[in-house]
């Protein structure tokens, strides 16, 4: 062969070669599944919110009240606000569209679906129902760089923080406080929440019989527990939300006697406020919510926190499973920290903000309005939390949420 039929046939080979290699890495690369493209992060001109009255405010009570105007300017994002009065009916309208899809995985980055409502303001009786059932999803603390200005306290509390997920953003706590009729208790200050649960003269001299209101939630029967672990010791209550079937027994039973005192089992705040105007109310536990409406009329009304301290709860805002407007609902989870708006919400809710920068320099709030709204109440209070069957204090289990919704129920009707 000579050296040109040489050259030629090494060159032919050489070709060859490469393009073998050429075919296979298109081969290779056609096997290859294609990264699935990143969810747009365009914001979507609309967010639907489920939250407590007086929580997401646009001035239409009181003009200096707003804090969705300003949101609503900056981002494009119209804000639709559906009113609940109790966790179980924030958990039914969350639910209400059917089963969502499974999230994402990278919960940075949700994609939209076709959830009724974006986000929720959830106490802690409601989030791990909310977790439990997959109607809320986690959502990435990268993207809200406020998150890190969250009281510590907060930040990874077990009613929102669970298997090392954040299942939404902390928004608000308080006390439920005992409110109560300062015509009905004269120059006194009730000390205890048996003025509530057991029959008794108050000091105006008259029974508190069918004078005394219940919440209109199961949750209640942790307030009826916290009571019940300083006045009987002897149960062993350690924690109001979990229950042993003796405690739990023992705790019915005080509901089932409380229930001919009560007037009313309220739900609504703002029928709490009037009743206790027009209704003749000396006692109920109560929000600050209601307090402060009734001392802006200048109301004969006064509340404490008895000897026994007090449930509570810590609001998470959360964000849903299939959530429609997911890019507008992280705008708003940022802004939802802003120390004004945070300072804001205190000042009308009568709360306490989750970011103490808040407590300072706010017009609304004043000074001494965290302090007023029970800052330093943190650790005597127990925050709200769903009941489950698995519970910490007792391996042999505890009384889960759904027998506390059956049997409340039963004693609200007399049985």
């Amino acid at each position: 062969m000579s050296a040109a039929s040489a050259k030629r046939s090494l060159t032919i080979l050489v070709c060859s070669a490469a393009l073998t290699i050429a075919a296979c890495a298109k081969k290779d690369e056609a096997a290859k599944p294609a990264e699935p493209p990143m969810p747009s992060t365009a914001l979507e001109g609309q967010l639907d919110i489920v939250a407590w009255p007086g929580y997401i405010e646009r001035g239409e009570t009181d003009k200096a009240y707003d804090w969705v105007t300003q949101f609503e300017n900056d981002t494009g994002c119209k804000v639709n606000v559906k009113i609940a009065n109790t966790s179980d009916e924030m958990v039914s309208l969350l639910t209400s569209g059917g089963k969502q899809p499974s999230p994402p995985g990278d919960a940075s980055w949700p994609p939209p679906g076709n959830a009724p409502y974006d986000l929720v303001t959830a106490s802690g009786d409601s989030s791990l129902r909310l977790i439990r059932g997959g109607t809320v999803q986690p959502v990435g603390i990268e993207r809200i760089p406020s998150f890190k200005e969250i009281d510590p306290r907060l930040q990874e509390a077990p009613w929102h923080y669970v298997d090392g997920k954040h299942y939404g953003v902390p928004y608000q706590w308080g006390p439920n406080v005992l409110l109560y009729s300062t015509k009905a208790f004269k120059k006194t200050v009730p000390a205890s929440w048996s003025v509530v649960f057991e029959e008794q003269k108050l000091p105006d001299g008259k029974s508190n019989k069918g004078r005394v209101q219940a919440y209109d939630g199961p949750i209640y029967i942790a307030d009826a527990a916290l009571y019940l672990s300083v006045k009987k010791p002897d149960l062993a209550i350690s924690d109001p939300y979990e229950l042993t079937e003796k405690q739990y027994t023992a705790v019915l039973d005080l509901l089932r006697g409380q229930h001919p005192l009560v007037q009313h089992y309220w739900h609504v705040a703002d029928t709490q406020v009037q009743d206790f105007r027009n209704e003749g109310i000396a006692a109920s536990g109560s929000w600050p919510y209601q307090a402060n409406a009734l001392a802006a009329n200048k109301a004969d009304t006064a509340t404490t926190i008895p000897a026994e301290g007090a449930t509570g709860w810590a609001d998470t805002t959360m964000l849903a499973t299939g959530a429609r407007h997911p890019n507008c609902a992280y705008k708003w989870f940022e802004w939802s920290l802003s120390p004004k708006l945070q300072g804001d919400v205190a000042a009308y809710f009568g709360s306490v903000p989750v970011v103490p920068k808040a407590c300072e320099n706010n017009e609304l709030l004043g000074a001494d309005g965290c302090k007023t709204n029970g800052i330093e109440n943190f650790e005597k209070i127990k925050f709200w939390r769903t009941p489950e069957s698995k519970c910490g204090s007792h391996p042999e289990g505890c009384v889960p949420y759904n027998r506390w919704v059956s049997d409340y129920i039963a004693i609200q009707g007399g049985k």
